[in-house]
């Protein structure tokens, strides 16, 4: 899948290969879905807040976190990709394809002012699965960080996505460490893209590495915090930032959500 944005699986197939970027004042829906590049295998355990959100026939869309017993978060746009009953979340395992515990989501929110089609701001949501999570030391939710990382800060994310662009995702969790970079220069780097807002972060560490297919809603975790989910880039490690919905500028949203501001997707 690629890394933007609510992109439908015709809507993919129609794109081809065409997955270059316009620098337009616009978000290009050729923009794809992230996956980690440059990365390695994670150790056994070592992210047990991850999920993967997979299709019934076993396609691995998208990742997220456990927030607690009956709500995985993610990207807006995982959440909005596929209906209801055609997606399924894998829970406590480094492999995707032997669930820790398998469920089935019965509800998806998205964040009321997420900017569709194709800008990708407030790309937030939850997804609400129809029996309890059962925690263990490889199934945990996940903590979210009160606290900004600053600019310079090594963040780590965790995923399934691709090794490299037009590549399958991986079987196998991938981890990759990657740096915080400035607000402004993540816009100037970007052409001033109005796909980079107030609430998102940016990382940039070198060519060659970074996110892509099959990681959007995945985590960037700070000092063993949630700061980010994946939204959206260039695809793919290319030696462009980055952008990730940021968790720290969205708490309030998160914690009050489902009672609070919403959009339900049935």
């Amino acid at each position: 899948m690629p890394w933007t944005g609510r992109l439908s699986l015709i809507y993919l197939l129609l794109l081809g290969s065409s997955l270059d970027v316009t620098f337009s004042k616009r978000l290009d829906r050729k923009v794809s879905d992230n996956r980690i590049v440059g990365g390695h295998e994670a150790e056994e355990g070592a992210a047990p807040y991850q999920v993967s959100i997979q299709t019934v026939w076993k396609t691995h869309i998208c990742g997220g976190v456990i927030l607690d017993k009956e709500w995985i978060l993610t990207a807006g746009h995982c959440a909005l990709d596929y209906g209801i009953n055609d997606i399924r979340i894998v829970v406590g395992t480094n492999n995707r394809s032997e669930p820790g515990q398998m469920l089935y989501p019965d509800e998806a929110l998205v964040h009321c002012l997420y900017d569709v089609p194709y800008i990708y701001n407030n790309d937030i949501g939850l997804i609400h699965v129809n029996e309890s999570i059962i925690m263990n030391d490889r199934t945990q939710m996940v903590k979210l960080s009160s606290v900004q990382p600053p600019v310079g800060a090594t963040v780590t994310l965790t995923g399934w996505g691709a090794p490299e662009n037009s590549l399958p995702t991986v079987e196998r969790l991938q981890t990759l460490n990657l740096t915080i970079i400035d607000h402004e220069e993540c816009r100037k780097a970007w052409d001033y893209h109005e796909g980079i807002d107030i609430g998102h972060i940016c990382t940039l560490t070198s060519a060659g590495e970074g996110a892509c297919s099959g990681d959007s809603g995945g985590p960037i975790m700070w000092e063993g915090k949630l700061v980010g989910l994946v939204n959206w880039g260039r695809p793919c490690g290319v030696g462009l930032p980055d952008m990730y919905a940021n968790t720290v500028y969205y708490q309030d949203w998160i914690r009050r959500t489902p009672k609070g501001c919403k959009n339900r997707v049935n």
